[in-house]
């Protein structure tokens, strides 16, 4: 749901509907961390339960191939879309490939994860290089600047956040006996029995009274159920999302008839002019002037600061009314 907030915004920024740069402040940019840091500690943490009486291979390999599969998707969908900023190491591939870094913590007590994982979190903070700034390095996340591209999640600092999910894991059922123990271990008669005890204990509400009880049977509401089918279709929701926020702004955006971007500068133009005590025709004349030459010139490409575009567009409106450079 945090995923799909965030991305929503991205596409208002993306549409202009809102400012731009909206979605770059600092504020978003944390968001976007946040959700990014939460789903690889939770693919940490489902390693660690999957492969918990050791690494079950079939099954590793089989999740692996379908993240590094949706990865080289991604890759080839954004390269389409964004070609100067295509996803080549994004949350997925981060994913993919902190997967195989973790494997030998799955076998390992918790403490030597954990310590991977501040090893990887730390690591930005000393062993930045310029050498690393080749693009061939770039996944690595250990170069002196951030690449552009529209989703980039390196395998340092990021990792770290799945082996803590490992850590904290397999920390969690080492130190709680009743929720780690097997359900051979469980010693409450049959294996089932042991199990509906053991997920008792975590899932209460997903555990039928016996028929016996006098209590009534307890059953997840809707909600529950619409974000366990959330959680459970996980993957092919991320892949599919954005395609169809996509389709959504576009459509709208045909219904809604935006007037082109270059006539909203020029209506915005314009106001400030004529505000400024300049005639009406003269504000015209140059604001449209601006305009083309705005377009012409690419002058605003790549250009982030809010201040730097005003003083370029003041530059080129000041040569469009006579006054020079």
């Amino acid at each position: 749901l945090a995923m799909f907030a965030f991305h929503f915004i991205w596409d208002l920024g993306h549409f202009g509907h809102i400012d731009a740069d909206f979605p770059y402040s600092p504020g978003v940019k944390a968001f976007g961390h946040a959700i990014a840091a939460s789903f690889l500690f939770i693919a940490g943490a489902s390693l660690a339960l999957a492969h918990e009486r050791g690494v079950r291979w079939p099954g590793f390999w089989r999740r692996f191939a379908i993240v590094a599969a949706s990865a080289a998707l991604v890759s080839a969908a954004t390269y389409l879309a964004f070609p100067n900023a295509f996803v080549f190491f994004g949350i997925l591939h981060c994913i993919a490939v902190s997967s195989l870094v973790a494997l030998p913590f799955l076998l390992w007590p918790w403490p030597a994860a954990l310590g991977a994982a501040s090893i990887a979190v730390l690591a930005p903070f000393v062993a930045r290089e310029a050498i690393f700034d080749a693009p061939q390095w770039w996944w690595t996340g250990l170069s002196t600047f951030e690449p552009a591209t529209n989703d980039y999640r390196p395998l340092i600092p990021w990792a770290g956040a799945l082996l803590a999910g490992v850590a904290a894991t397999k920390a969690f059922r080492s130190l709680s006996p009743a929720l780690g123990a097997s359900p051979a271990e469980a010693g409450a008669g049959s294996a089932s029995e042991a199990r509906k005890k053991q997920k008792a204990g975590v899932f209460p509400c997903f555990v039928e009274k016996r028929k016996d009880s006098s209590a009534p049977s307890t059953r997840p509401g809707g909600a529950t159920v619409g974000l366990v089918f959330l959680g459970r279709h996980s993957l092919i929701l991320y892949l599919a999302h954005q395609p169809l926020l996509f389709a959504g702004f576009t459509a709208a955006a045909l219904l809604i008839r935006q007037p082109p971007e270059t006539e909203r500068f020029e209506d915005a133009c314009r106001a400030q002019c004529v505000a400024s005590g300049a005639l009406e025709q003269t504000c015209r004349a140059a604001c449209a002037c601006a305009a083309r030459e705005v377009v012409r010139q690419d002058a605003l490409a790549g250009v982030m600061d809010e201040t730097e575009r005003s003083a370029r567009i003041a530059t080129i409106a000041r040569a469009c009314m006579g006054g020079g450079e």
